[in-house]
């Protein structure tokens, strides 16, 4: 049996796992499945997903750690995985447009310990995140047939595991050689149009750090390298603006929805 003890590591220690510890970026990519789950009924495949992040981890004055990121999502078609652009609802019979994921920033400080499991090859990160918040869309009559409900809630499960010998390295600023998986349990995605409908979403991902831009997946490579460049790179440097989410995205850009823009849109508006 191997022998694994459980250990809390730094911040800096997880920095070098999600980034780098001297400034520099990095990118993480992950792919997986998007499931609907509805009172008394069997699961529902509804999407595959790939998605990307573009980090950069900077050390503050007072010696804590603030990351800055922007990431980039893509539902897919559940049995192809092409990229789906428009989405007939099997519950409602009506098309909508698919807003895939453009979070231009994604920043927060890196106040706590993380907790690991370490094994003389493998160290596992463990990341559990629980969200619960006023949803934003919740207060304005033109959603109530998108998003009503008063309170955004969601869990979202991370491991990532990387080699023990990397991480525990002085010498390196960034551990390489990194995995990841990812499972998120959360509400009906507003531009799905499900309003009150019982239900909820879970999603199942696995992926990796990447060196460059020129590892993503083809459809991550191809949009960025489009017009999507913004996603080329994270910040240099904290920015004061309020995180961006698909709930916020998709207020910020309702009206295009209802025009049936394609997502993401080219540019920041």
């Amino acid at each position: 049996m191997t022998h694994f003890t459980e250990e809390i590591f730094e911040p800096k220690d997880w920095v070098k796992v999600r980034a780098s510890t001297d400034g520099q970026q990095s990118f993480l990519t992950w792919k997986g499945s998007i499931y609907a789950i509805l009172p008394e009924e069997g699961k529902h495949h509804l999407f595959n997903m790939v998605g990307m992040s573009v980090a950069r981890c900077l050390l503050n004055t007072d010696g804590t750690w603030f990351l800055t990121s922007r990431e980039l999502a893509y539902y897919l078609d559940a049995k192809t995985s092409q990229r789906i652009d428009r989405w007939q609802n099997p519950w409602t019979g009506e098309t909508v447009p698919v807003v895939h994921v453009a979070n231009h920033l994604v920043q927060r400080h890196l106040k706590y310990n993380f907790p690991g499991i370490v094994t003389a090859d493998l160290t596992t990160f463990i990341v559990d995140l629980f969200a619960n918040y006023p949803n934003p869309l919740a207060a304005e009559y033109r959603f109530k047939e998108y998003s009503p409900q008063p309170i955004y809630q969601a869990t979202e499960l991370f491991k990532f595991i990387v080699p023990t010998v990397e991480l525990k390295d002085p010498n390196l600023t960034s551990v390489k050689q990194m995995t990841l998986t990812w499972d998120r349990m959360g509400p009906w995605l507003p531009w799905m149009k499900m309003g009150n409908h019982l239900g909820s979403l879970v999603y199942s991902a696995w992926g990796s750090k990447v060196a460059d831009i020129k590892d993503l997946p083809l459809l991550l490579k191809t949009e960025i390298n489009g017009n999507l460049s913004l996603y080329q790179t994270a910040p240099l440097s904290q920015i004061e603006a309020m995180d961006m989410t698909s709930w916020i995205y998709f207020k910020t850009h309702f009206d295009a929805y209802l025009t049936g823009k394609v997502f993401p849109l080219s540019q920041i508006q």
